[in-house]
């Protein structure tokens, strides 16, 4: 009797446990939003608190560690494709030979390099 009723409270805990780091990647993501949440209150932006507590919510019902991998995964892929493009438009500025174009096409591809960059470093952690 004395070793049933331990083992009856860790029987009732293990759910408690196990949802609390079921989602670890959903959890910073929330955590997250509600840093921001409190930011866009104290600045009294009411509107922008909305938003961020509807997001909130929908990441609190609907978030899963797998869905959020598979997104941020897709976010990289498609930086990726993003700089494919913005090389292939620099090879064409420097064949035009016109200096301002080429300028302008290289500040392209460094912005979509730099995307890439965060969306890499958001997919790792």
């Amino acid at each position: 009797m004395k070793a049933l009723i331990p083992s009856l409270l860790l029987v009732a805990a293990l759910p408690a446990l196990a949802e609390q780091s079921a989602n670890p990647l959903c959890d910073a993501k929330a955590a997250n939003i509600e840093k921001q949440l409190q930011a866009a209150w104290a600045e009294g932006h009411a509107e922008k608190a909305k938003g961020l507590s509807a997001a909130l919510d929908g990441v609190r019902e609907n978030c899963s560690d797998k869905a959020l991998m598979r997104e941020l995964e897709a976010k990289v892929n498609k930086a990726r494709d993003e700089i494919r493009e913005r090389e292939a438009d620099l090879r064409e500025a420097e064949l035009s030979g016109d200096p301002q174009k080429i300028a302008k096409r290289q500040a392209k591809l460094d912005e979509a390099l730099q995307d890439l960059k965060e969306a890499e470093a958001e997919f790792k952690h």
